[in-house]
């Protein structure tokens, strides 16, 4: 069994913090699915990783209510906290992650009132490079739904998240292309840098994608066709100019790496997603929108609205705080 890494002293060839990379896995047993284990599964057949699943309880009682419950909740809890780390070790094997990619600390169980900052708590105790969340279980088959608690990460997490559909298919070589969108969103420049970087370290070519919907630009009651063409073709020439500028960044900060560039639209954001061709080893990376002196993933307005379209793994990246720019 993989024991706790001490590899925080300098990034790895990722660009995250530790090599192999922290994974995080929000895990619920008796769940509708395995979609976060397999996306773990998926990253361990792509680089070094170091597994670890969370499991939360959500108690309807602040803390100094569960004291009076005393000794018999302690009792409880340990025990409830054993059998989850059965549970998480047999589903590990069963998604076929070898124990070599299992933390030392394979199982946390952790109680509270708030999902959300269970998950950011431990993703922080456990310096976590990735946190893995699956979908709602109302999300149709390989689509993304975000729940409350994804939600609210999407709008605060310090650390990247790996988003899954509902039963994704997933290449058995691992990731074999790394995807960059520009949405339209205000994203951090640094996001590409870090994709780019993932490319490289694990030698597999990185698209950089311009999405958009068709009917962008169109008059909510005038009829004029000059107004919105006269857009769409402006709008047309600045995406070529900023992947062109994408390009040269790439080509500048990891001068190895394969990159392609592609505009897709079409009708809405699920238009545009299905304009474009996608493969069973395809990661989706999504820069967040800057939110000043704070490096958190926060999600764009437009990234929000594609999300329920896509059908590959996403990871959000967060963005770069000013005071490390």
């Amino acid at each position: 069994m993989a024991k706790k890494s001490d590899s925080s002293k300098k990034s790895s060839p990722t660009g995250f913090a530790h090599d192999p990379v922290r994974v995080l896995v929000a895990w619920t047993p008796n769940s509708t699915g395995s979609a976060a284990l397999d996306c773990a599964a998926w990253f361990s057949r792509t680089t070094s990783v170091e597994v670890r699943c969370v499991t939360t309880f959500l108690r309807p009682w602040p803390s100094r209510t569960g004291k009076k419950l005393g000794t018999k909740y302690k009792k409880w809890f340990k025990k409830e906290a054993a059998a989850c780390e059965e549970a998480v070790k047999r589903d590990l094997i069963r998604a076929d992650i070898s124990q070599e990619h299992w933390n030392s600390t394979v199982s946390v169980f952790c109680d509270g009132t708030n999902e959300a900052a269970l998950l950011s708590d431990a993703a922080a105790d456990f310096r976590a490079d990735i946190v893995i969340l699956g979908s709602d279980a109302a999300a149709p088959k390989g689509r993304f739904l975000a729940g409350s608690t994804a939600d609210a990460l999407l709008h605060s997490s310090p650390n990247p998240l790996a988003l899954t559909p509902r039963k994704p298919s997933l290449s058995k070589r691992g990731v074999t292309r790394v995807n960059f969108a520009y949405t339209g969103d205000d994203t951090d420049s640094q996001a590409l840098i870090r994709a780019a970087a993932l490319a490289a370290a694990w030698n597999v070519p990185l698209r950089v994608l311009a999405l958009s919907p068709s009917d962008f630009g169109v008059p909510p009651i005038s009829d004029s066709v000059e107004l919105p063409r006269d857009i769409a073709l402006e709008w047309r020439e600045n995406t070529l100019a900023v992947l062109d500028r994408a390009r040269d960044t790439v080509h500048k900060e990891q001068p190895e790496v394969n990159v392609e560039t592609h505009i897709a639209s079409g009708a809405g954001w699920q238009g545009a997603i299905d304009a474009v061709k996608w493969k069973k080893g395809d990661l989706l990376c999504f820069g967040s929108t800057p939110l000043g002196a704070f490096e958190r993933v926060f999600i764009g307005s437009q990234a929000t609205e594609i999300l329920p379209y896509v059908s590959v793994p996403v990871l959000m990246i967060p963005a770069t705080s000013k005071s490390s720019k």
